[in-house]
């Protein structure tokens, strides 16, 4: 399997999305309808938001992060109307590879790790390992998956050894 190549192409937003000032795009960034950037969100190159998702102040999302549709992220662990957190937000880290399936919910702070897969629907309450796959309420690890996003074993614990279809080693 090849990687999508980079053409450094700017940002692009499909309307009516928004992305206030302040929020940093990297170049090849699409970001699907009705979505809000917030001031201080990170968006990596090569970075995919499909439509309905908002990615706050504090959400710092890596390179080639794939964000499935209405996927929520959250800034606040215990959040209060009367009481303001700016600007100290709890973040939530989604590092370079990893994807977020569509309606999961990430509830900061948390780190997922590399080339780790969000299943659809799952909601987030701590950190996912590097290649884990996790889904369900609260998210557990239920798998292993390549680079590529093939899976490559299932349950908890991360085999070693471990070859995909792509050929590449887990």
């Amino acid at each position: 399997m090849q990687r999508r190549p980079r053409t450094g192409a700017p940002a692009r937003v499909h309307p009516p999305s928004v992305v206030a000032e302040g929020a940093k795009l990297g170049s090849d960034v699409v970001i699907g309808a009705f979505c809000f950037v917030a001031r201080g969100a990170v968006i990596g190159a090569g970075t995919r938001i499909q439509s309905h998702t908002s990615v706050w102040e504090g959400v710092v999302l890596g390179e080639d992060v794939f964000v499935g549709p209405a996927a929520v992220f959250t800034n606040v662990r215990h959040p209060r109307a009367a009481i303001p957190r700016a600007p100290h937000w709890d973040e939530t880290h989604v590092e370079d590879g990893a994807t977020i399936g569509a309606g999961a919910v990430l509830v900061a702070p948390l780190r997922v790790g590399r080339f780790a897969v969000v299943g659809a629907g799952a909601v987030v309450t701590r950190d996912v390992p590097p290649h884990a796959i996790v889904a369900g309420n609260p998210a557990l690890v239920i798998g292993w998956a390549c680079e590529c996003g093939e899976t490559v074993a299932r349950g908890e614990h991360m085999p070693t050894g471990r070859v995909c279809v792509c050929g590449r080693r887990l």
